[in-house]
């Protein structure tokens, strides 16, 4: 990249300004996490639109670390936020309106632009493959204006209904992960996720016609989406890369229970994906195939312990073959691929997902054994076929 080029970027691109982050501190930028040095001052060149900034800090030895602490922010072209290091809180806090402008005027002076990392423009296209339907007003609809994301506000995030085997598992790491017990003034509001029902509940209603409402979730998405979404589908998809983000890079326990809630309900409808929602459902299979794929890429390249953070929630029990993730995927890749009529789009991104998952952690959903009939390979329920001599 040419000098004029570069300085063009930075002229135009939005910066982050972080003033007396201790070294060592790990800090992220969408998909793009460092250490920071004596000189780190911030980035740069930060292109416009949403983006997530989360952080660790770290002992002196920079051996041990804090959990994650991040927050969504949507930048204007040219625009400086400014961020300032609390030695008692351990986080970032931000500065009086008039020493905060006074910093950006300085940074768009190009006065701190040698301390100021530059953001690594040829991973944006990745973060856009995570964050296409997360908008200024899907972040301010969720997170509440000045509050954190962090496990640290969720300590009985866990304690309520039932759980499965990973999440005892998180429960039990979250229990031993030393995490400090805020007082009343850093307290944090939660975020405002939809509230999705588990189970459909009608005042009324006899027993089969709950029981098919709860094996097609197709009422309850409608609901949902005119009641919670004014009608919007990319609302939805918007919360459920809002909470993967947070989940994975912020390493949120509250995320990871929207974003599994949101997935199960739109696994668990059955009309939708084939007649009235065809169009939603392709947008869900390209979401949750990038999502995925991003996810096991990173399992496999980040092989720093340190980079991960206190709580690894991706862990192996995610996407093992008991997941529910893998039991929600078998029953709707059965639907869609042996559907009789099926939207081009949304088969073509379920078949792209079901590739994904087998070849990238060896699921194995359905075998044809020729004669029409599939089953899974370590079915112990898969019917048996008897061949006759005629």
């Amino acid at each position: 990249m040419d000098a004029d080029t570069a300085l063009e970027l930075v002229k135009k691109g939005a910066a982050l300004l972080f003033l007396d982050v201790p070294q060592h501190t790990l800090l992220g930028i969408d998909t793009q996490m460092f250490s920071v040095g004596p000189n780190f001052k911030g980035i740069k060149m930060i292109p416009p639109g949403p983006h997530f900034i989360y952080y660790s800090s770290s002992n002196r030895g920079g051996s041990e670390f804090s959990p994650m602490i991040g927050f969504f922010v949507d930048l204007n072209p040219s625009e400086v936020i400014v961020r300032k290091w609390n030695i008692q809180e351990e986080r970032l806090v931000k500065v009086p309106e008039e020493e905060e402008e006074r910093y950006a005027q300085a940074v768009r002076s190009l006065e701190f632009d040698k301390y100021l990392g530059p953001y690594t423009l040829s991973q944006f296209g990745e973060w856009k493959t995570l964050s296409n339907y997360i908008t200024k007003s899907v972040v301010e609809r969720i997170e509440p204006i000045g509050a954190d994301i962090s496990v640290i506000h969720e300590p009985d995030v866990l304690e309520n209904g039932p759980k499965t085997a990973m999440e005892e598992a998180l429960s039990e790491q979250l229990r031993n992960a030393n995490i400090p017990q805020s007082d009343d003034t850093l307290k944090k509001r939660g975020c405002y996720y939809t509230k999705i029902p588990r189970l459909i509940k009608k005042k009324g209603a006899i027993s089969q016609d709950l029981t098919s409402l709860n094996l097609d979730k197709t009422s309850l998405l409608e609901s949902l989406l005119v009641k919670d979404y004014g009608g919007n589908e990319d609302l939805l998809l918007g919360e459920l890369q809002f909470a993967f983000i947070a989940f994975l890079m912020g390493q949120s326990l509250e995320a990871f229970f929207q974003w599994k809630a949101i997935v199960s309900l739109l696994f668990g409808c059955t009309d939708a994906p084939l007649h009235s929602r065809s169009r939603l459902f392709t947008k869900f299979m390209k979401v949750l195939y990038n999502q995925l794929k991003y996810a096991l890429h990173k399992g496999q390249t980040d092989n720093n312990a340190g980079a991960k953070g206190p709580l690894t929630l991706l862990d192996d029990s995610f996407l093992s073959a008991d997941s529910f993730l893998q039991h929600l995927c078998k029953e709707f890749f059965s639907l869609v691929l042996e559907a009789p009529v099926v939207d081009g789009d949304l088969l073509t991104w379920t078949r792209s997902l079901k590739e994904l998952l087998e070849t990238s952690l060896g699921w194995v959903f359905q075998q044809n054994n020729g004669d029409g009939v599939f089953y899974e390979e370590d079915d112990e329920f898969a019917p048996v076929v008897v061949m006759t001599d005629e």
